[in-house]
């Protein structure tokens, strides 16, 4: 069995001190106190006895501020900044531009004050236990016997407990508090970020209770579309994926270099918030947890992203080839201070412009849904989980095994659980497009293949369900959300998503009542077939946007207030034909024989011709996902 005793060194005099141990010296008790535990399977017994050279608990409750700290190892505090006398009172966009300036770094005193009024501020659960709950509780729990055994919670197996500046007593009360929050939160199943985010609260507490009680605000949160803590291993995958998919979004280079180093991207991704909470230096977490508090997890997002952008600076794929990414990413957390300061890190973490706050919990929300439908519950606890596709069994007439493991990182996370299957094929089902509707209808999403007489290969991740089509009725219509994105793969392999996601801030820069109406006048399918004939009896009209009907909740183009309708044009269908993207030209067209098709600039997707304009199909693949 795992035992960890919480004992510590007298100062002279008899009171409880807090001197930093020696390399080697375990205190007498032979185990020596490191800056991070990871708490195993079985139960961590908190022993409490009178001799001279170990801890009692009653006597370390009542010292005054900053007892938890060791001060040796606490940096020292920044620059003196100008901080307003008034700076409780200041409105939230001004509370979050001093805190992202790092104003509460020029005072313990000031940010220890900031916090509690700050947690003090956040709307939680009406019955949320409170310091003098937490007096009560430990004095149950732990009382004035000589001897007490009692094991970490269970949600906690497993997860590593960073320690930080912490003294001995520091982790003391650290593993306290989580055996009170265990005890009162029986609700939380799986939360391994929690020990960091109660070790930072600690130096900064007055005592155990006041960290217990700001803790207990923050688990109990009710903000709208937010929440500051995952309590739960379902929630905490969704999170995972929500930034894998973010990560895929505003990070491609990092991206595809991992995804091209690493058999199982989401396995790197999963390790998102220990890079904030477990390998980044005390001042630069501090400094993420400022910036936190005022403005919840989407601040972590972007913190986490800022790092994976850094990362790419400093590694190329012949120094990633062969190498533990996981590890590798560790340790450059780790050493952020060679290649970044924190300055820098938070300004350019600002910088990365995310969708809001309510779009991002819409997409954590599919997250969650999508892993409920492969059985992951509230209540499990932690799991081995691998998404990664295997790719082994998998045969693709257009393209190969390693192309579609590409192609298969662009897409959403929620729906990357779940393994390809192929719906049509004109090689097994012919150039009928009938034939291609009644094959994909009823999948949801879906990824076009094709490849053209010139053996260029290129595509489109389409987000909705092609029986959309028909909400439109006799006129064509556009449909889809903002996931869509076209792709070409040979002789290049690039992704072109919507334009909003590079520019999230033009989705909101005209008010709807001053929105274009789209005019582009009807237009052929195809300006020419490749071998000179005129195709002006089949003729496609570009259909006008419709905003009805069910879309997929993530980036539906009903949330934005759009610029222009030519920006949405994701995809259409009709007797015709299909277009995906539209704006100015179509980044893909095929008349309804498949046989014939072009490809140009549309203002959709931004994207250049996908192979050359007007083309000739040699095959055409469509590949839905099982049970999705």
């Amino acid at each position: 069995m795992l035992q960890v005793g919480l004992s510590l060194p007298r100062a002279p005099g008899g009171a409880a001190g807090g001197f930093p141990m020696a390399e080697g010296d375990d205190g007498g008790t032979g185990q020596g106190l490191c800056p991070t535990e990871t708490f195993g399977s079985s139960p961590v017994t908190v022993v409490i006895t009178s001799e001279a050279d170990t801890w009692d608990i009653d006597a370390s409750s009542c010292l005054g501020g900053g007892q938890f700290v060791d001060w040796d190892r606490m940096p020292d505090p920044e620059q003196e900044a100008c901080i307003p006398q008034d700076i409780l009172s200041k409105p939230p966009k001004e509370l979050k531009k001093l805190a992202r300036e790092g104003c509460w770094a020029a005072s313990r005193a000031l940010r220890a004050q900031v916090y509690h009024q700050l947690i003090q501020r956040v709307p939680c659960r009406l019955v949320t236990p409170d310091a003098l709950v937490y007096r009560d509780v430990a004095s149950r729990l732990f009382g004035r016997q000589s001897v007490s055994s009692h094991p970490l919670p269970e949600f906690l197996e497993g997860c590593s407990m960073p320690t930080y500046c912490l003294n001995l007593h520091g982790v003391t009360a650290l593993k306290k508090i989580l055996i009170c929050v265990g005890n009162l939160f029986p609700d939380i199943t799986y939360s391994p970020v929690l020990p960091s985010l109660v070790a930072l609260l600690l130096h900064y507490s007055e005592d155990e209770a006041q960290c217990f009680q700001s803790i207990s605000r923050l688990i109990a949160s009710n903000a709208p579309h937010a929440s500051y803590i995952d309590q739960s291993f379902l929630a905490h995958q969704a999170s995972c994926m929500t930034f894998g998919d973010l990560a895929n979004k505003h990070c491609p280079a990092a991206h595809k270099l991992i995804a091209s180093a690493s058999e199982n991207v989401f396995e790197v991704y999963s390790e998102w918030l220990s890079w904030l909470f477990h390998d980044l230096p005390f001042n630069y977490a501090i400094r993420v947890f400022d910036v936190y508090l005022l403005e919840g997890q989407k601040v972590l997002y972007r913190v986490a992203l800022a790092l994976l952008k850094q990362y790419r600076l400093s590694v190329t794929s012949a120094e990633l080839e062969g190498t533990d990414v996981k590890a590798d990413l560790q340790a450059f957390m780790q050493n952020i201070a060679e290649h970044v300061s924190v300055d820098k890190l938070l300004e350019r973490a600002f910088g990365i412009r995310l969708f809001s706050r309510k779009e991002i919990w819409l997409l954590q929300m599919a997250n969650r849904k999508a892993l409920m439908e492969r059985g992951t519950t509230m209540a499990q606890s932690r799991q081995s989980f691998h998404l990664a596709v295997d790719m082994q069994n998998f045969s693709s007439s257009i393209v190969t095994a390693q192309e579609m493991r590409i192609i298969w990182s662009w897409i959403p996370e929620r729906f990357s659980l779940f393994p390809p299957l192929l719906l049509f094929s004109t090689s097994e089902d012919g150039c009928s497009l009938q034939r291609f509707y009644t094959c994909c209808e009823g999948y949801e999403p879906t990824v076009l293949l094709i490849q053209t007489a010139e053996g260029e290969v290129c595509g489109a991740f389409l987000s909705s369900d092609w029986s959309e089509r028909k909400k439109s009725g006799a006129t064509a219509g556009f449909f889809g959300t903002g996931e869509c994105f076209v792709f070409t793969v040979r002789p290049e392999t690039e992704r072109y998503e919507w334009v909003f996601i590079k520019k999230p801030e033009l989705a909101k820069a005209v008010p709807r009542s001053r929105q274009r109406s789209p005019s582009p006048s009807p237009t052929s399918l195809l300006g020419s077939s490749p071998d000179g004939r005129s195709n002006s009896s089949n003729r496609l009209a570009v259909p006008t946007p419709q905003r009805k009907g069910r879309l997929s909740p993530f980036l539906a183009i009903r949330h934005f207030l759009l610029p222009s309708k030519t920006a949405s044009m994701f995809m259409a269908g009709s007797r015709e034909g299909i277009i995906i993207g539209g704006g100015g030209g179509q980044a893909l067209s095929l008349d309804a024989s498949l046989l014939w098709g072009r490809t140009e600039h549309c203002e959709t997707f931004d994207n250049p011709p996908l192979c050359q304009e007007n083309f000739k199909v040699q095959l055409l693949e469509v590949w839905g996902f099982q049970n999705a």
